[in-house]
């Protein structure tokens, strides 16, 4: 049980920020804002998201990639960070499953997922 005070800060800082549905399974592009020095940049960072948990403010996602020489490479991003410039959703997945972790196992062939025919 939360403060109303509380609840009614992280609401407000929710309702200014537009975010596209997804669940675990889809393929994110993710574009994150970086800083460096007096510049800022958007680096794209493209995977699969492979568990979505959290509610309001605290709410996270982790996306999952195959990296150089295959290695898995998995980044935990919160939802409402501001240094997040985009979410762009390439493929809706087919998946029975709300936590993909057994993906962590799978190489090749064995670790593509289904897409979801509209």
């Amino acid at each position: 049980m939360q403060n109303r005070y509380i609840e009614l800060f992280e609401q407000s800082q929710i309702k200014d920020k537009k975010v596209p549905s997804f669940k675990a399974g889809d393929t994110l592009k993710i574009g994150i804002a970086i800083k460096e020095g007096d510049k800022t940049r958007i680096q794209y960072f493209e995977g699969i998201c492979i568990s979505v948990r959290g509610q309001g403010v605290n709410k996270t996602f982790r996306v999952r990639k195959i990296g150089a020489n295959n290695v898995g490479v998995e980044k935990n991003f919160p939802l409402y960070s501001d240094s997040l410039a985009s979410i762009d959703v390439v493929r809706i997945g087919k998946v029975r499953r709300a936590k993909l972790y057994y993906l962590r196992d799978r190489k090749g062939k064995a670790a593509r997922i289904k897409e979801l025919r509209k």
